[in-house]
């Protein structure tokens, strides 16, 4: 009999050690090794049917092969020629949702000139966020989304019942007419089994959304594969991956190994039988992924869903994309019936708002992705105690915050060593554009002086070190997009695009060299 033995996890990088030690060899990670038992001889779980197991199954039925024998013959894929290889997959279709935010950070494609947002069919996204953030909400929005369609949807939950999953379809605008469909007799009839609670008998004239989308709540992934296997879904939603277990192996539930096999063989999963995967994952206190970072290299997409539980303004933020651009967000407000996105009207009002100066507030337009957004950068000043003064800032860069505070001192003549200083970015978003250098350099020096701007005006530029404001990329798109939101006036660095679009644009563009030009633009 095989006996049981501890090794010791490190739960950043995955690496095994066979003892005890207070930084990992691998990554140089202090205090991470987590010791776990290994037993080879433990049973195996009766239920247990791997990804690879399924996908024999079903290369069996296609090939209407008799035993397994004529699939271990069959030949294995060898290396292909760059230049043999079909471009259709370069077009692959995705399925998008009625969430146009959240198709924006899954990633774009084109198809017979036509762009195309969505999920991409096999693939695997990751999505991670604090604990009440929305996670779940918006993915069962997108199942809903998915199963209107018509594509077929499981939604795996393993925090919840199905019954705790339907009260909350209720509340997300899932209408009545989606939850109970009309039988052949003309009434509403309702079908409660282990393995969906949003499934109805009955035929319809319409197509229903239920008829589509089906809910589980296990957490063992033997059985969620066979349930997936006999739903046969295109969507696969798992809620949460850090619940799911393996019953052949000893580790709890959340431990490394766990996480590393299950995510593993999901992925697996994704691919073979091209079927796209949603894992929600958990953060730890620092706002990271729990778990190795081996879960984020495996995965296609990792998005990150940010916001402040006080506010109600949610930001879907692509981290990793192997179909899209990693710089996109998407923009969502929670309200009682779920996440809604934020349309442009609530920008254009922010803007109008600046029809009255106030002092310390200057708009900025950014770049997040392949589209401009106006953000309005705050900031004040107080009096503080020479050699203890507060540097606090939201949403904002603190470094080049305090390298702005450094430039306005010594270029400009600010005594700031002994002023608190506080500044952030308005509705919670995180702005790391170097082209936001100048609007908080106006902003601090504004709040400092009591002098506003002047109304309907934005700022953008990157400030150096030696006082000289640079161009930005983008810088064009930048304008464009101001003077369509209404603004009147443009600060900007010098450039021969900035020129010429004052000839085309009904939009005041000014100028700066330096910090001193960009001061003289204060009340």
């Amino acid at each position: 009999m095989a006996k049981v033995r501890k090794v010791f996890i490190c739960r950043n990088c995955g690496a095994t050690q066979q003892r005890w030690m207070g930084k990992c060899p691998d990554c140089n990670t202090w205090d991470s090794l987590e010791e776990s038992t290994i037993d080879p001889s433990s049973e195996k779980d009766p239920q247990r049917m791997s990804a690879l197991a399924w996908t024999q199954v079903q290369s069996m039925r296609e090939t209407n092969a008799d035993d397994a024998q004529a699939l271990a013959s069959a030949p294995a894929t060898g290396a292909v020629a760059l230049s043999d290889v079909d471009a259709a997959p370069a077009t692959v279709e995705r399925m998008p949702t009625s969430l146009r935010e959240f198709d924006r950070t899954l990633g774009t494609s084109l198809v017979n000139n036509v762009t195309i947002a969505g999920l991409v069919p096999g693939s695997a996204v990751l999505v991670g966020g604090e604990p009440g953030i929305g996670k779940s909400t918006l993915l069962l929005q997108a199942a809903r989304a998915w199963a209107s369609q018509g594509t077929k949807v499981l939604y795996v939950s393993s925090e919840e019942s199905v019954e705790q999953v339907a009260m909350r379809a209720k509340r997300i605008a899932f209408n009545e007419s989606e939850l109970s469909p009309p039988d052949a007799a003309g009434t509403s009839k309702r079908v409660s089994s282990g393995t969906s609670s949003l499934r109805y008998s009955g035929t319809s004239p319409s197509h229903s959304v239920t008829s589509s989308l089906f809910l589980l709540h296990d957490t063992n992934l033997a059985r969620i594969v066979e349930q997936t296997r006999k739903v046969q879904p295109r969507v696969l939603v798992i809620d949460s991956v850090q619940m799911i277990y393996r019953g052949d192996i000893t580790a709890a539930p959340g431990s490394v190994t766990q996480l590393r096999r299950c995510c593993a063989e999901l992925v697996y999963l994704a691919k073979m039988a091209n079927i796209a995967v949603v894992l929600v994952g958990h953060v730890t206190k620092d706002g990271q992924l729990a778990g190795p970072r081996l879960l984020e290299h495996l995965v296609d997409v990792v998005l990150s869903f940010e916001g402040d539980r006080a506010h109600s303004h949610r930001v879907v933020r692509s981290v990793k994309n192997r179909f899209g651009s990693t710089l996109e967000i998407g923009l969502f407000e929670m309200t009682g019936t779920g996440l809604r996105e934020i349309e442009e009207g609530g920008i254009i009002a922010a803007i109008s708002a600046h029809d009255t100066p106030r002092p310390g507030c200057v708009l900025s337009p950014i770049m997040t992705g392949t589209r401009c957004m106006m953000v309005e950068v705050q900031a004040l000043t107080a009096t503080g105690f020479l050699g203890a003064a507060k540097r606090k800032c939201s949403g904002l860069d603190s470094n080049r915050m305090a390298m702005l505070i450094a430039v306005l001192e010594q270029h400009a003549g600010l005594r700031l060593a002994d002023r608190d200083i506080f500044a952030s970015s308005v509705g919670g978003l995180k702005v790391l554009d170097p082209s936001s250098d100048l609007a908080l350099l106006l902003a601090i020096a504004g709040a400092h002086y009591r002098k506003p701007i002047a109304p309907r005006t934005c700022a953008l530029g990157e400030v150096g070190l030696s006082g000289e404001i640079r161009s930005v990329p983008h810088l064009e798109q930048r304008i464009r997009e101001a003077a369509r939101l209404g603004c009147a006036r443009v600060l900007c660095p010098v450039s021969k695009d900035a020129k010429m679009l004052a000839k085309q644009l009904a939009i005041e563009i000014t100028q700066v060299k330096n910090v001193d030009q960009a001061l003289e633009q204060l009340g």
